[in-house]
């Protein structure tokens, strides 16, 4: 099911309308779960980062043994000739994506150079600035790059981030934080995490057990232009209980408001809005 509308797919050297079928029952992606994929956005005309979204797809195409056959340059040029079909005032997602299509001699490995490749764009809307997310704790953990490919932006990963995502909602919560293996806080089951405390502003530590964000290094770019060093930090759940302020950082909505970590309330504080408005100036000012 689609989570967008008016979607468009680029497959096999063209653009199509609609949600076209892209992959077979015995593509090696199908069955063994060889998919990657990212994520940009274009809204208020803007398409930031895509050139770095591009260039990740490739990188987690690799990591998962898979055989990249779109440079992304050319992926950039794909991708602004298929949102010509959009009113500029649309906000739509991108994502383009990589699948084996073939397995070694035991089917297993990813056969070399045997790759699919698509583009979706989908409408899908801006959050409001006012929408804000809720949290609670989750018993599932981040993975380990020794037991997953957690250098990746692999579809293989998401059980697991929807195991938490169902766990939060069963309590009452929208998003779930995670910790990683040994405990520390890692990123949300959706999005990379920041919190403000005292004016100093503070992330976890990139320790490779999520992918620290494109739009999470645009904001600690952004605040250091400003004046303002993100901290990165082993952080506690208790350092998230005693913070000022927390937002999320993620390519779906860029900056969200968190308002509740369990029982602990928080308000939207100067910080969170400055982030955002920081954000969209530097898009405008990139265009």
């Amino acid at each position: 099911m689609a989570t967008g509308s008016n979607i468009r797919t680029y497959f096999n050297g063209t653009w199509h309308a609609g949600d076209v079928p892209i992959m077979r029952a015995a593509d090696h992606g199908s069955w063994l779960g060889s998919t990657v994929f990212d994520g940009a956005r274009r809204a208020y005309g803007l398409t930031p980062d895509l050139d770095a979204h591009c260039a990740r797809v490739n990188r987690s195409a690799e990591a998962l043994m898979i055989t990249p056959t779109v440079t992304p340059e050319d992926m950039v040029a794909i991708i602004h000739d298929g949102l010509t079909a959009y009113p500029a005032d649309r906000a739509v997602y991108i994502r383009p994506m990589y699948w084996a299509l073939d397995g070694d001699t035991g089917a297993i490995v990813p056969k070399a150079g045997a790759t699919g490749f698509a583009i979706c764009l989908e409408e899908i809307p801006l959050a409001p600035p006012e929408a804000a997310t809720t949290l609670t704790t989750t018993r599932f953990h981040r993975p380990t790059l020794d037991v997953a490919v957690v250098n990746a932006k692999a579809g293989c990963l998401y059980p697991n981030n929807a195991r938490m995502l169902a766990e939060a909602r069963a309590k009452g919560f929208a998003n779930a934080l995670v910790a990683d293996a040994m405990g520390n806080v890692a990123e949300s089951a959706s999005s990379n995490v920041f919190i403000v405390r005292d004016g100093e502003v503070l992330t976890p530590i990139a320790n490779g057990t999520f992918l620290a964000g494109i739009t999470r290094a645009r904001h600690m770019a952004n605040l250091a232009a400003d004046g303002t060093q993100v901290r990165e930090a082993v952080l506690s759940f208790d350092d998230v209980r005693q913070a000022d302020e927390v937002f999320l950082s993620g390519n779906m909505s860029k900056v969200t408001p968190v308002t509740a970590f369990d029982d602990r309330q928080y308000q939207v504080g100067p910080m969170t809005r400055r982030v955002r408005e920081m954000y969209w100036d530097w898009a405008a000012s990139a265009r």
